[in-house]
C-alpha cells in the first residue's frame, strides 16, 4: 500500500518537472511548492514504512513462544534459487507496487540516502552465486582473456600498484635497470650498481550494460533466464578481448596495439598489398622475446587464412611444407599453427593489409584486474511508462601489459628490439 503511494507521488512529481521541461522553462513559484510538497509526502512516507517495518518485527519478537527450541540454523550447500529467471523473476515482483518480497532476496534495512531496499534509489541486487556464474561464462566464451595473468582485487581497494622492473635493455649494466657484476682481481676496489624500478598501476574501469524488458517476458523464467546469460556474457567477453587488444587506456584498458611495448615489423620492400609472405612471419618470430615462444598465440583476421595457407618453406631436397600447419588431433596440437604456437581467428584483428590484421603475443605479459563478479541492479522506474523492467550489469575491470617498452637483447642488432607484442605494418 505504501509502496503504490509513494509511485504515485513520484510520478506527480514527474509531471510536473516535464511540462516545465517541455515548455523550456523553470518550474514556477506554485509548482516548485508543490514539487517540494510532494517530496517531503515521500519522504513521511519512507519514514512509516520504516517504522511498519520495526513494530511487525517487535510484535513478532513478543509473540513468539518462550518455550520456542534453540538450535543451529543447518546451512545447505545448495543455491537459494533454482535459476536466475526465478530470481529475476522475484526481484521484479518485490519492485512492483503492491507486490510482494520473497524473503530470499535478502534485502537489507532502509537507509535515508542510496540504497537497495527503494528499486528507485539503488535498486534489488542479484544474489552472487548468479553473477558469479555470469562472469563465469564470460571467461568461458572469451578467448584473449583468460590466458592474460589475472589479479584479484581486494573489497576494500578500487586499483592494484606493482612494482616492476624498469628494464629496457639486457646489455651489460642494463639488466634489472643497471645491476652490475664484474670479474675482479684479488685486492681490486668493487664497483656498485642498484637496480631500477617503476610503478604499474591498475585503476578499475566499468564496462556497463543495461537490459529491457517487457513485464511480459518478465513471467517467462526460462527466456529470461537464457537472455541474460547468454547475450551478456557474450557481450562483456566480447568488450574485454577488444580491449585487450585495441584499448586505448581512458576510461578502458589499454590493449596491446596502443602499448609502447608493441613491436612493429615492417613489411617487405616492394611488398603486394593485402599480403602476408613467409618473411613477413619470420620478421615477426624473431622479434618475440626468447621466453615468449613457449606462451605465445597468433591472433589473425579470418580474411588472413587464405594468404596463411598458401604459404611453404622451402626445405631443399625435401618436398615443401606448409608453414600454416592444421590441427592434428593430438593433445596440444587443437589449432592451426605457426611455429609450434596455436592460430586463434578473432574478430577484434584488423581487416586483411591493415596494422593489427596478425599478431604474435605472449598474455603472461598482460595483467588483468578485477573486483568480485559482474554486479547487478534491478529497477522498474526508469522504464515505467513503457511497462519495462531494467537491468543494469556492472564490470569492474582494467589491464596492461607489464612491458613498458621493447628490450634491446644482449647480443644482436641494438635495433632488433624484442617484445611479448609483435604486429605487422600495413601493407596497402
Amino acid at each position: 500500500m505504501i509502496n503504490a503511494l509513494i509511485k504515485a507521488k513520484i510520478t506527480s512529481q514527474d509531471a510536473i518537472l516535464d511540462a516545465a521541461i517541455a515548455e523550456g522553462r523553470g518550474m514556477t513559484a506554485e509548482e516548485q511548492a508543490k514539487f517540494d510538497a510532494l517530496e517531503t509526502e515521500i519522504t513521511n512516507l519512507k519514514k512509516t514504512m520504516e517504522a511498519q517495518a520495526k513494530r511487525d518485527a517487535r510484535e513478532a519478537e513478543a509473540n513468539k513462544p518462550v518455550n520456542e527450541p534453540i538450535f543451529a540454523e543447518v546451512k545447505s550447500n545448495k543455491p537459494v534459487w533454482n535459476s536466475l529467471g526465478e530470481q529475476l523473476l522475484a526481484v521484479r515482483n518485490a519492485a512492483a507496487p503492491g507486490g510482494s518480497i520473497d524473503p530470499r532476496l535478502n534485502i537489507r534495512a532502509a537507509a535515508s540516502g542510496m540504497n537497495e531496499a527503494f528499486p528507485s534509489e539503488g535498486g534489488f541486487f542479484v544474489q552472487t552465486d548468479f553473477t558469479t556464474e555470469l562472469l563465469k561464462n564470460t571467461y568461458d566464451i572469451s578467448i584473449l582473456a583468460p590466458k592474460c595473468r589475472k589479479i584479484p582485487i581486494s573489497a576494500n581497494a578500487n586499483g592494484l600498484k606493482i612494482n616492476a622492473v624498469d628494464e629496457t635493455s639486457r646489455a651489460n649494466g642494463s639488466r634489472w635497470g643497471g645491476v652490475t657484476t664484474y670479474w675482479e682481481g684479488e685486492a681490486d676496489a668493487l664497483s656498485g650498481s642498484k637496480p631500477k624500478f617503476r610503478q604499474i598501476e591498475l585503476k578499475l574501469r566499468k564496462l556497463t550494460g543495461l537490459c529491457y524488458m517487457t513485464d511480459e517476458l518478465m513471467q517467462d523464467q526460462t527466456a529470461l533466464e537464457a537472455i541474460v546469460s547468454q547475450s551478456f556474457s557474450e557481450e562483456f567477453a566480447f568488450k574485454v578481448d577488444d580491449a585487450i587488444i585495441r584499448g586505448d587506456g581512458a576510461g578502458e584498458p589499454l590493449g596491446i596495439l596502443n602499448s609502447p611495448s608493441l613491436i612493429t615489423v615492417a613489411k617487405t620492400a616492394s611488398q603486394t598489398a593485402d599480403t602476408i609472405t613467409l618473411n613477413n612471419i619470420q620478421d615477426m618470430w624473431a622479434r618475440l622475446y626468447g621466453r615468449g615462444s613457449a606462451n605465445a598465440v597468433w591472433l589473425i583476421n579470418k580474411e588472413c587464412e587464405k594468404q596463411l595457407n598458401n604459404m611453404v618453406l622451402a626445405t631443399g631436397t625435401y618436398s615443401a611444407q606448409t608453414v600454416y600447419l592444421p590441427p592434428t588431433g593430438v593433445v596440444g596440437n587443437a589449432y592451426m599453427s605457426i611455429y609450434g604456437r596455436p592460430v586463434f581467428t578473432i574478430e577484434h584483428a584488423a581487416a586483411l593489409g591493415d596494422a593489427g590484421d596478425i599478431m604474435l603475443a605472449d598474455f603472461s605479459q598482460y595483467i588483468l584486474c578485477d573486483k568480485g563478479g559482474i554486479s547487478t541492479a534491478q529497477s522498474l522506474h526508469v522504464r515505467f511508462l513503457y511497462d519495462e523492467n531494467v537491468f543494469r550489469f556492472i564490470y569492474r575491470v582494467d589491464g596492461q601489459p607489464t612491458w613498458n617498452s621493447p628490450v634491446t637483447p644482449y647480443k644482436g642488432a641494438s635495433t632488433a628490439t624484442v617484445s611479448p607484442f609483435i604486429t605487422l605494418a600495413a601493407r596497402a
